[in-house]
């Protein structure tokens, strides 16, 4: 997902305040226009009592200037006063906060780290992320809504072409592909994000059925290639999935389906307006976070077929 963290060699630069919901998520908007290309992600943490702790992550060198620009008008002057800006070791943060993250378990899928292989039981699906390389571990509300839709579709429809927007550790392509036995195409615009879910498939045994490329966006030519598709999983931000609306749209087979994620509950509307050529089968909320299933709608001819 795009807001999970980062994850780089090197140390990472973090911007963390706390803001009301509507200022955050405005905020995270705003972010994601202004650093979309850059390798940047922001997570959203609620912090309780109606505030949420926004989080930005950087690899590269830092814009302060235009990120207290973007919290001063998207959170106003009060909040952006709490803004600070900390340079953390990736090796401090990642692994040994990642490392104490129990298995999660959604539907017929149990994600874990190394130091719980072996977990998942017979009946269900085991995916290993490795801590030090997570870009995203199936804990957050969003990821584990894309995995609870794919475990429901996963009962009536089988879909042949599927491609996974965003992979970030590749979790919910490796899901794909191990449930459904599909190859699945994953994307990311970040290069390690890239690195680390082609690893993770191998980890996970699924390096047959998933191939990984470098995308901004759509633009890529093995998504081109591989179109139409009749799943394809967005877990992003609301502000890229109404930007691809459009392209995204274009490259969904006939019935074929979006599940679309790391939308906060109040956005969701706004989200599937975004996608008029689709109908919403199914909404999935956990921890504050919506899950968006949209099937394609029939085309309806208002007149006499040529």
């Amino acid at each position: 997902m795009n807001y999970q963290p980062p994850v780089h060699p090197a140390d990472t630069t973090i911007a963390t305040l706390i803001a009301d919901e509507h200022s955050a998520q405005l905020l995270a908007d705003c972010f994601a226009e202004a650093f979309f290309a850059e390798g940047a992600a922001v997570s959203l943490v609620d912090a309780g009592q109606g505030q949420w702790r926004v989080t930005f992550y950087f690899r590269s060198k830092v814009n302060k200037g235009l990120v207290r620009d973007l919290a001063m008008s998207a959170a106003g002057r009060t909040a952006s006063k709490g803004l600070r800006f900390e340079r953390i070791a990736a090796k401090d943060w990642v692994a040994e906060s990642l490392l104490g993250l129990k298995p999660i378990v959604a539907g017929r899928f149990v994600v874990h780290g190394a130091h719980d292989r072996g977990c998942a039981p017979p009946n269900r699906f085991g995916i290993e992320i490795e801590a030090a390389l997570a870009f995203g571990t199936g804990h957050h509300g969003s990821t584990r809504g894309c995995l609870l839709a794919l475990d429901q579709l996963c009962n009536f429809v089988k879909p042949r072409r599927i491609l996974d927007l965003g992979t970030g550790s590749g979790v919910l392509a490796i899901a794909a592909a191990k449930s459904l036995r599909r190859r699945v195409l994953a994307s990311d615009i970040d290069r390690d994000a890239v690195r680390v879910a082609r690893d993770n498939a191998r980890r996970n045994r699924s390096a047959a059925l998933v191939r990984v490329c470098r995308a901004h966006g759509l633009a890529a030519a093995e998504i081109r290639a591989g179109a139409p598709f009749d799943l394809v999983f967005a877990n992003i931000l609301l502000a890229p999935l109404q930007r691809l609306a459009a392209p995204l749209t274009g490259i969904v087979a006939r019935h074929g389906r979006i599940i679309l994620s790391g939308l906060l509950s109040a956005q969701a509307n706004a989200a599937h307006a975004a996608y008029p050529h689709f109908t919403l089968e199914r909404r999935i909320v956990v921890d504050g976070w919506s899950t968006l299933v949209l099937k394609r709608a029939a085309v309806v001819h208002n007149g006499p077929r040529p």
